[in-house]
């Protein structure tokens, strides 16, 4: 090996090192990138190295690159769209879905599971704050779930699991991140929304077909209730009342994408102006929700801007340690066709789901891999969207699975970390499934943006 690829490796290596540290990413990112450009300086003032390491060149495009995050106008979206999943989760919009949704899904078996997955779909596509999510569908499911006797592991499987959907089904800040990375007009956040669509509408799908069919070989996991409620004119208008606010939110912000009246930015903030209106329409906008909102917001955005900065950092450094060419050349000299090249990439981003978060594997790995997989003849947005498919998993694989810790917070004592294990699993097959049906059919991604008008 020469020497770019030894130091590659080293950096990489220190990052994984002071990971565990306990220090946050961004510091990690940031004192990572401070150790690999004094090596980069000492490598080429003392040793003659051949790297692209000029102290005032790297400097002056770390400066440049920062500017540029606060310069976008596309992650003008991210602070508006992390606003509008606050502003919703305060509303009591998921309360009213849940309250009325379990009276109409009840007297099926598994039904209140089947309800769970409607709302955490229906809340997907109107926020994609993970933690609020699966924090919110635990709190509200998992006690019902419990009183009817249903399998802890279904129960808290189920909840999790379909908390994690905000972060592909649109409007996703993980997408606004990606196509942030990616800034190229083949993958744009509209066009990435729409490509996401299908496939996190799938992964719903695949859920409520799972827990039925588990419900119907395993009547034990998810018992009939024994007071089933009787569906009647007013159980199903109080359905219809629960979620056309919430439906036409969604029609407002996707649909002003798909139909090109609105870009990405502009539908944020239609977004972040209907969850404020649905808090009012239900008595829930109060100063206090408004200023605990913002305080959210803020701190959200902030420490995923601080993660940003410090990734980039990360970036300029590798890149004059030759990080570039050492990746490139390392996927391309593999023995394989371009699909096994593709397929060791995801092999790669599911492994690090297990130790790294989605905003560290998004903003380091993604850059590094997606202009390969564009020479390789691949279509990038169909890429970002099997990228984000699994990355999916991150969520929920152990021992970093963020949604695992949110759900645990919430859970009954009588639920213990072996049953939130065991109830994730199936879930978790069950998106590798979904990831290979993309994989094997991109027509499920690239055929919506091929036909909108944005």
């Amino acid at each position: 090996m020469g020497l770019e690829e030894y130091f590659v490796i080293g950096m990489f290596a220190t990052f994984g090192v002071l990971l565990f540290t306990g220090f946050p990413v961004a510091w990690v990112l940031a004192g990572t990138s401070v150790i690999w450009t004094a090596v980069g300086l000492i490598a080429v003032d003392y040793f003659g190295a051949d790297l692209w390491f000029d102290y005032g060149s790297s400097l002056g495009l770390l400066a440049e690159r920062i500017w540029s995050l606060v310069d976008n106008i596309t992650l003008v979206a991210l602070p508006m769209f992390i606003f509008m999943g606050i502003m919703l989760d305060q509303s009591g919009v998921a309360e009213r879905l849940m309250t009325n949704m379990v009276k109409l899904f009840g007297a099926v078996r598994g039904g209140f599971a089947v309800t769970v997955i409607v709302i955490g779909v229906l809340l997907a596509a109107t926020t994609g704050i993970i933690g609020a999510s699966v924090v919110l569908l635990g709190m509200l499911s998992l006690p019902v779930m419990m009183k009817h006797n249903y399998s802890k592991a279904l129960a808290v499987g189920t909840s999790c699991a379909t908390g994690t959907l905000g972060i592909l089904i649109p409007p996703s800040i993980m997408l606004v991140l990606m196509a942030d990375r990616l800034a190229t007009p083949d993958a744009s956040v509209g066009d990435l929304f729409l490509g996401a669509l299908f496939p996190g509408l799938m992964l719903g799908a695949m859920y409520v077909a799972y827990v039925l069919g588990l419900a119907f070989l395993s009547p034990r996991s998810a018992p009939l209730p024994e007071d089933l409620p009787k569906i009647t004119p007013e159980v199903i208008w109080n359905v219809i009342k629960a979620v056309v606010p919430t439906a036409a939110l969604i029609l407002a912000v996707l649909g002003s994408i798909f139909f090109g009246f609105a870009t990405p930015t502009e539908a944020s903030g239609v977004g972040a102006a209907g969850a404020m209106l649905l808090a009012a329409m239900n008595r829930r906008l109060t100063f206090k929700v408004l200023k605990d909102s913002l305080k959210q917001t803020t701190r959200t955005t902030a420490f995923i801007f601080a993660i940003f900065v410090g990734a980039t950092a990360f970036a300029v450094v590798l890149r004059g340690l030759g990080g570039d060419r050492v990746i490139e050349d390392a996927l391309l000299g593999l023995p394989l066709e371009p699909t096994g090249i593709l397929m060791v990439i995801l092999l790669v981003v599911f492994l690090l789901g297990f130790f790294l978060d989605w905003v560290e594997i998004t903003l380091i790995i993604l850059p590094l891999v997606a202009p390969v997989v564009q020479s390789l003849g691949f279509d990038l947005v169909w890429f970002t969207i099997l990228f984000a498919v699994c990355l999916q998993t991150s969520f929920l694989t152990p021992p970093v699975g963020f949604a695992l810790f949110y759900i645990k917070g919430v859970a009954p004592p009588e639920i213990k970390v072996t049953d939130i294990y065991k109830g994730v699993v199936p879930f978790i097959i069950l998106q590798l499934i979904g990831l290979a049906l993309v994989f094997s059919f991109p027509g499920i991604v690239t055929w919506l943006p091929s036909v909108s008008f944005q």
